[in-house]
Order: C-alpha cells, then sequence, then structure tokens
C-alpha cells in the first residue's frame, strides 16, 4: 500500500472496538488465534468500514442502506494518497502535497457510502463535489456530512440525469476541477456482478476452509442470500458495455471540459481494458497520460490519469491555485 496509508499494518480491532464499540460483536478470534470478523458478512463488513473511519478519520454516523455498496476502506485511501502525489507541486528538492480547499476534487459516481470524499477531506482538507445516477445515494451522502458538522461545508452533490453521460450535465460552465476521480461499475450486466460476487464468496469459504484444514463446502442458499446483500445497486456495479464502455465515454467527453479539470482520473479494475483506454487518449489528443499501479498484497489496482493542459497551461493553472 502506500507510504501514507494508515492501514498499512492491517487492523487493530482493540483499538477500533474502543472507538466503535458497535464493532465488537462481529469480531472474534481465528483459527490462528488473532482478532478478525467475517468478512462475507455484510453487517461485519459495514460495523468494520464504521469503526476505520471513526477510529482513523474522525467520521461519526457513518451509514448506508442495506444493500449498497460497502466497499474497502485501506484500497480507497490508497487512490486518494496516489491523487495526492499526482497534484503534488515540486518546492526545492522537495514535492509538496496540497492541501485545503483551495483544491476541488470531482467523485464521479460517488454513492450512499461517499468513501472518497471522506478520505480526501479528513486526509488533505479538499473540497469536494460528488455525483451520481441515484438521488437516494446522494440524500445517504448528504446525510453523513450533515451528521459531522465540521467536515459538512467541504462536501455538496448533484445528480446526473442521464445514465449514458458522465461529466456532461455535471460539470457547469464556471467550475475548475484540479482532478477528477471514479471508481467504474466494472461489470457489464447484474447476472455478472450477481456471479463476480458469488465466485468471491465462494472464495472466501475456500480461504477460511484451508486455513482451519476443513473442508470446504459451497451452501448456494447462504452465497445466494449474500450476493444480494453485497450486490449493491445497479450503477454501483455495472452498466451496458461494463468498465470498458464507461471508460470510453468518460474519455470522449473530457475532452470537452479540457480547459476545466487539470487532471482526469479513474480506477481500472480489469487489465485488458487499459490498452483501449490508452489508445482513445491518444486519438483525443491528451497532453500527457499517467498508469499508477496500486498493490495490495496480490492484487494490482491501476489508476489512469490523463491532463489536456500543457505544460505552459499547468504552470498557469498551479499559479492561479497559489500552490507555486
Amino acid at each position: 500500500m502506500h507510504p501514507r496509508n494508515l492501514h498499512n499494518a492491517g487492523y487493530d480491532f482493540e483499538a477500533l472496538i474502543s472507538s466503535f464499540n458497535e464493532l465488537k460483536p462481529f469480531v472474534s478470534r481465528n483459527d490462528f488465534g488473532n482478532l478478525s470478523i467475517d468478512f462475507a458478512s455484510p453487517k461485519a463488513v459495514k460495523a468494520l468500514n464504521a469503526a476505520l473511519l471513526k477510529h482513523h478519520y474522525g467520521v461519526d454516523n457513518w451509514d448506508i442502506p442495506e444493500g449498497f455498496l460497502c466497499p474497502p476502506i485501506p484500497g480507497r485511501a490508497d487512490y486518494i494518497h496516489h491523487i495526492a502525489d499526482l497534484l503534488a507541486v515540486k518546492k526545492s528538492s522537495k514535492n509538496k502535497i496540497p492541501k485545503g480547499d483551495k483544491i476541488t476534487v470531482l467523485d464521479i459516481g460517488t454513492g450512499a457510502n461517499v468513501i472518497y470524499p471522506l478520505l480526501g477531506v479528513q486526509s488533505y482538507g479538499w473540497q469536494f463535489v460528488g455525483s451520481d445516477v441515484d438521488p437516494a445515494s446522494l440524500e445517504n451522502a448528504q446525510q453523513i456530512f450533515a451528521k459531522n458538522p465540521g467536515i459538512s461545508g467541504k462536501f455538496s452533490c448533484r445528480l446526473q440525469g442521464n445514465t449514458q453521460h458522465v461529466f456532461n450535465g455535471i460539470i457547469n460552465k464556471d467550475d475548475r476541477f484540479d482532478v477528477t476521480l471514479c471508481n467504474p461499475p466494472f461489470h457489464a450486466s447484474l447476472a455478472e456482478a450477481s456471479a463476480g460476487t458469488a465466485r468471491k464468496l465462494t472464495n472466501l469459504a475456500a480461504n477460511r476452509a484451508a486455513k482451519s484444514g476443513s473442508k470446504a463446502t459451497k451452501k448456494t442458499a447462504n452465497i445466494e442470500t449474500a450476493v444480494l446483500n453485497f450486490g449493491g445497486q445497479k450503477a454501483e456495479l455495472w452498466c451496458e458495455g461494463g468498465e470498458r464502455q464507461f471508460l470510453s465515454n468518460m474519455i470522449s467527453e473530457s475532452r470537452s471540459y479540457a480547459s476545466q479539470c487539470f487532471w482526469f482520473t479513474s480506477l481500472i479494475s480489469k487489465k485488458e481494458n487499459l490498452k483501449p483506454a490508452q489508445a482513445l487518449l491518444q486519438k483525443v489528443n491528451a497532453h500527457q497520460v499517467k498508469v499508477i499501479e496500486m498493490h495490495q498484497g496480490s492484487k494490482i489496482t491501476r489508476i489512469l490519469a490523463w491532463t489536456f493542459l500543457t505544460q505552459e497551461q499547468q504552470q498557469l493553472w498551479l499559479q492561479y491555485r497559489e500552490l507555486f
């Protein structure tokens, strides 16, 4: 993980429970004698997220409606820290990470969990705008910030009325964003999303069985129930054409907002979608393209970042933001 990631050392469950006692019923010792939770349990994972946000980031009253996506916080934190490095300005022999509300970030598909804005605000003090196609998600996101008055003024949200659009209808003519970020829906259908979740749950069960030395058995009914609980809403997990089509739409639209955003970025979960995205960026004449790898155990996730600003325009942008 990123060197600044607060979760590099794993989960200190005793400390987390001391900050968020509601986690305690879900914590027990595993076969190795270590404290842990059942990561196949939606309620346990949600309690862990609430505890992490409370203990490490000072966020109170975090909650999401049943059935909405509950993302792992360490991986989301990695994205935020790599974005901070992307925005860093060279000062003397060091890179200065920009902090404070002069930095404005657009989070595409912020979701009911609103994790990226919470992490970005609490880690760096940035200002966030979150967009989503689901009114219920935005309502919950607003409620979370409203229940944390110390940061409530750092977040606003906008409803995307057209599911085929990404930036159109969200970025206004007077907006200036230092960076946009996105975790695209990477499945092409509900069936594909459900199958992917079922595989994850089956793998979790197999890993637990392997560690305990017992024989793994697939309990179809339990997995189907868990899929429903973990599945998330349509816009959170899948869209027509999947991740590749979403990236294509995003890149194509970004050209129209070339002067209003310094950096555009997106996660790419499927390696095979990277080259087509890079080819399209070349076609739309992106001035600079970067691929940032994030390592979490054996898993590698990629951030694709691009800008249309020339070096001279980048200098002017930084001067405008008073980052020099």
